[in-house]
């Protein structure tokens, strides 16, 4: 049987192929882009919460710096010398690259 078949129109009724084109549209878009997502979000909030005192972390506003001190929903950093900045968990992107 010829696949193009599904997808030929009938007359005046409901088809099968209008109905399976939007499906694997959905389905591309979400094992495309929703699954890899979710999977990234995933990993960040494991690495979140493995961080320790005196690593050095990337904010989403391009702040780096040391943590010396870890809170509950922020974590104290040092960015310069003497500058210490008290940030929210969720705007850390990352640990800074080596």
């Amino acid at each position: 049987m010829n696949i193009f078949l599904l997808f030929q129109e009938t007359g005046g009724g409901f088809s099968f192929g209008m109905l399976l084109m939007p499906l694997a549209i959905v389905a591309i878009f979400y094992f495309l882009v929703f699954v890899p997502q979710k999977r990234q979000k995933q990993q960040l909030q494991e690495m979140i919460t493995q961080l320790k005192i005196n690593d050095e972390i990337v904010t989403n506003g391009g702040v780096i710096g040391k943590i010396k001190e870890i809170r509950d929903t922020s974590v104290v950093i040092v960015s310069a010398e003497k500058s210490f900045l008290e940030i929210g968990k969720s705007a850390i992107v990352g640990k800074k690259p080596e």
